[in-house]
Parts: C-alpha cells; structure tokens; sequence
C-alpha cells in the first residue's frame, strides 16, 4: 500500500482522504457494526457513502445522523444529500441486480467496494446447527459477496479502476469450535477473493481483509459479556478507513488485516 502524509488524529496518525481526491465507496450491510463506524468515517473524511442494508430503519437512523455530522476537513463536504442508502438483500441476486443500477444511475460507479454484509451461526456444534442456519451463513456471508462481484466488477472494468475489499475473519485463516458454519463462509472468502484477484484486469483490486476483533453484535454472539473487552467499532473505524482508502492495485489477491 502507498504511504502518504499523516496527520495526527486522537493519537493515532490518520491520512485525511485518504491522500487522494474524494473517493465514492460502496458498503454493504452498512446498518450497523462496523459497516455503520465505516460509513461515518469516511464521511467525516469527505468520501461519498453509497450503503445497502436490510433493516429501512436503522438506514434512515444512519442518514440522520450523518445529516447532523460536521466534516472535521474544513476542505471537504459531509452534506447527507451526496450519500446513497438503499434497502437491499445482499443473499438475493436480482436485488442486487437493482441496487447496482441504482447506484449507477445516481452515484455512477463506486471507486472502492467494501463486501462487509455478513452474519454467525449460534454457538453449535456443526450436527446441532440447524440446516437453515447454515444457509443462512453462507448465503450471506459467501453468494451475498458473490452477487455484488457479479454485478458491480462489469461497472469497474469500464473505468479500467477499482478496489473490492471482502472482509474475511481471523477465523477465515483458523479454526474454531461451535462456529463452523462461519469459520467455512470465511474460508470460502479468502479463496474466492485470491481467485478473483487473478481474473481483475490490470490497475482493479481485491483484497480480503481481516478486520481484528472488535465488540458488536456478532462478536457478543459469541463471546457473550467479554465482547466489551475489546475495541469499540468507531476505534476501529479510524483505523480501518485509512487502510481501505490506501488501497492500490499493487494490494491484488492479498489477504491484510487492520
């Protein structure tokens, strides 16, 4: 990744922008977790939010709040009014067939793809996970990323530009007990994403990115009241955002952590 000037930032060296021009990023499953942290981060920096979700309330929640939100950049614009959210079911083809055509007609096509959607089995043993649960994983968590390659890489091969960031796990490089279901869809991740990558043509993207264990609701699932033990997504955030918006071609087919 490139290395632009930093500035400081609650102690931490950020790069405002990312060191380049504002960027349009697509996030799914932007409603909450770290999809929403993303999300408001990047504005804050001036980027263009484009998010998709399934839950209209907690999209309007997000679009208010960022209403109210006042760039730290005197440079750049966190007005509402350029962001885009949209009610869309990663798992189901034809809507995100829709979405893509909305964001094309009204943002025109994302510079960056963050495939964050994705959700966790409760702490079973693989033969007590019931057979709908598990669907449910990797329809999620491993067609919903296929999907949104299948109709947005077409778009980004005509700028001959773009980055995809397809989150992974830790657990997507390991094994662990009760979350099997997961621990396959973040695999399955990892090996699409390094397959994909030998496909992209020169000067696009993609990379699977662990993004670190941080206290949501996933994260509670599974490690019940311990869950607050680690870093709030917002930290996360601060973190993550600088990584994504450094992002080249150079990065293609890596798997990277925050």
């Amino acid at each position: 990744m490139t290395t632009p000037p930093t500035t400081s930032y609650n102690g931490m060296n950020v790069v405002r922008n990312g060191g380049a021009s504002s960027r349009t990023v697509l996030i799914t499953g932007v409603s909450k977790g770290i999809g929403r942290a993303l999300a408001l981060e990047l504005a804050k920096r001036g980027h263009t939010v484009i998010g998709c979700s399934r839950t209209q309330d907690k999209l309007d929640s997000l679009q208010s709040e960022l209403s109210s939100t006042v760039s730290s950049d005197a440079n750049s614009s966190s007005s509402s009014n350029k962001h885009l959210f949209l009610n869309a079911d990663v798992r189901s083809n034809s809507s995100v067939e829709v979405l893509a055509r909305l964001v094309v007609e009204k943002n025109g096509v994302p510079d960056i793809i963050v495939n964050n959607a994705g959700t966790i089995n409760r702490n079973n043993k693989i033969w007590e996970v019931p057979v709908e649960e598990f669907d449910t994983v990797i329809d999620t968590n491993v067609k919903g990323v296929a999907n949104v390659l299948r109709h947005f890489i077409p778009l980004m091969i005509t700028k001959k530009q773009g980055i995809i960031v397809n989150m992974s796990s830790g657990w997507g490089r390991s094994g662990a007990a009760l979350v099997a279901p997961y621990c396959a869809s973040k695999w399955a991740i990892e090996g699409l994403t390094r397959s994909v990558a030998k496909e992209l043509p020169e000067g696009m993207a993609t990379v699977a990115l662990n993004p670190g264990v941080i206290n949501t609701d996933m994260l509670a699932s599974c490690f019940g009241n311990s869950a607050s033990l680690y870093q709030a997504p917002e930290a996360w955030a601060l973190k993550a955002a600088t990584m994504i918006l450094n992002l080249t071609a150079a990065d293609n087919g890596a798997s990277l952590t925050v």
